[in-house]
């Protein structure tokens, strides 16, 4: 976000310096987002291109900055709040003048009803103290009255910084106030809790305003966001509240990754039997897309299981080796390396549909795909020209993914445009699956967990390293021999890594 909307022309009679810091779109398609974390307080002192609001859109958390320096006089939203584009979220006095006493705050992730957030933050003025606030006070009151003067006139905005005048956004459900063991009540106007307790609470999909506090002077601490999380899940809850990886996933990601929760709680219902959440963010868009692929690629699945010791083998050798001592390597980089020399071999499979012009569309590039379960729900970034990489670019990118995707700093750039996706329902000791294809996609691999299993070799049974291969195709592109024969390439190099030298 790097644009501002004055109250008022500089240099006017009865112009303010007040300028009013709107949510934009990015030139992404965003039309809303949710606010995650305010970074300033109203009398903060910010400078160009300081990051004053965290919001998370349909892929990931976004810092938001302002490109004018001055100092912050009121906070337009609140922690919880989903806004649409154009919503004022701050206002900054550019002035640099001394600040007002600011008026109180509505709690985070409620808003009183008689406070409007595009309007300027009302003035606590108090002249026996500070001189200068009627100054203060009728800059504001002029402010105020030239943005009404100025109300019917359609706004002059700058190409891509969204509308002026923010539009009627959703308010939240306010929740019932909680009660203590003695019955009772606990305050919600007021939610107290250290940073990192936030982020733990967002981890979880817990809303602060359902917890119920138990620190000094009605905190809320990490055990009570757990006790909420069990409260609303049922089950043992402790500190590590994601499972230990498998080793078969690369650092934090392999085609799913750690198991999480990432519907926001909002409350069981008065019978204890039922507890309702909002479908929002990226469950809603997640939701979105597997729908509409579902029902307009036809799907088909066919599977193999491969021995894939010569590939743990060569994960095994390479964990071992000095010049890959700073390379996170797993099972996920060779088989992705499979599916690409597989693909060249096979290269009609790496197409999509464009129904409105009646075109198959052939591509000399694959985006892959790496299918990736995150705090926030579902994404698939993917590898921009991945046909190109060596194996370490693929290992080094795929921990790369994985690093962003745990951070929640997956860029819409990232997620889009890709041709073909590899998921690892592997991490999760899973054997097998029907995956649905990423949406204008033709074909998405799924990795099934690698485990010890008889195998019969030279007429011998041995123990082998085993996996389970799944390939969903869209039939209107690939057809079933076409399907099966990428599938069995890309098990012949997995079971025969020498191949991917040969027909690599």
């Amino acid at each position: 976000m790097n644009a501002a909307t004055p109250a008022g022309s500089a240099g006017s009679p009865g112009a303010s310096s007040i300028v009013t810091i709107p949510l934009n779109d990015p030139g992404e398609g965003l039309t809303e987002a949710e606010i995650l974390e305010i970074k300033v307080a109203v009398g903060d002192r910010v400078e160009i291109n300081a990051a004053v609001v965290e919001v998370e859109t349909a892929k990931s958390a976004v810092e938001l900055s302002t490109h004018v320096a001055g100092t912050v006089v009121a906070i337009l939203v609140a922690v919880g709040d989903e806004v649409p584009v154009g919503t004022g979220l701050i206002q900054v006095d550019t002035a640099g003048g001394p600040v007002p006493s600011p008026a109180p705050q509505p709690a985070a992730g409620h808003r009183s009803a008689d406070v409007q957030p595009s309007s300027p933050q009302q003035i606590s003025a108090q002249p026996e103290a500070d001189p200068s606030a009627e100054e203060l006070a009728a800059q504001a009151t002029a402010a105020t009255a030239v943005s009404a003067e100025a109300a019917p006139e359609e706004p002059k905005n700058l190409v891509g910084y969204g509308t002026q005048a923010a539009p009627q956004r959703r308010r939240r459900r306010l929740a019932e106030p909680a009660q203590s063991d003695d019955g009772q009540q606990v305050p919600i106007g007021r939610i107290l809790a250290k940073p990192p307790v936030r982020k733990l609470a967002r981890d979880l999909g817990v809303a602060l305003h359902d917890v119920l506090a138990t620190g000094p002077e009605g905190t809320v601490t990490r055990q009570d966001v757990l006790n909420a999380q069990q409260r609303a899940y049922g089950g043992e809850v402790d500190g590590d509240y994601f499972p230990e990886e498998s080793p078969q996933a690369p650092e934090g990601l392999g085609g799913a990754m750690k198991s999480t929760r990432d519907q926001p709680f909002s409350g069981v219902t008065s019978d204890d039997r039922t507890t309702r959440v909002p479908i929002r963010s990226v469950r809603k868009r997640t939701a979105e897309a597997m729908v509409a692929s579902a029902f307009t690629a036809p799907h088909v699945t066919v599977f193999n299981e491969i021995d894939m010791t010569g590939a743990v083998q060569i994960v095994s050798q390479l964990r071992a080796s000095r010049e890959w001592t700073d390379v996170k390597i797993s099972p996920l980089a060779v088989i992705a390396k499979a599916l690409l020399v597989a693909i060249r071999r096979n290269p009609e499979v790496n197409a999509s549909w464009d129904e409105a012009n009646q075109e198959i569309v052939y591509k000399h590039y694959v985006n892959l795909g790496i299918a990736a379960a995150t705090p926030r729900g579902l994404i698939v970034p993917n590898l921009k020209d991945a046909h190109l990489m060596t194996l370490r670019e693929l290992a080094e990118g795929i921990s790369e993914l994985a690093r962003t995707a745990r951070a929640g700093r997956t860029s819409l750039r990232d997620t889009r445009d890709g041709t073909i996706t590899v998921t690892n329902y592997g991490v999760f000791d899973i054997d097998s699956g029907t995956p649905i294809l990423n949406p204008g996609e033709s074909a998405i691999l799924g990795v099934g967990a690698i485990k010890e299993k008889p195998w019969v070799v030279d007429g011998q049974i041995v123990p082998r390293q085993v996996a389970t291969l799944s390939l969903s195709f869209d039939h209107r592109l690939i057809d079933g021999a076409l399907g099966a024969e990428l599938l069995r390439d890309v098990s012949a190099v997995l079971e025969d890594p020498s191949l991917g030298l040969v027909w690599g």
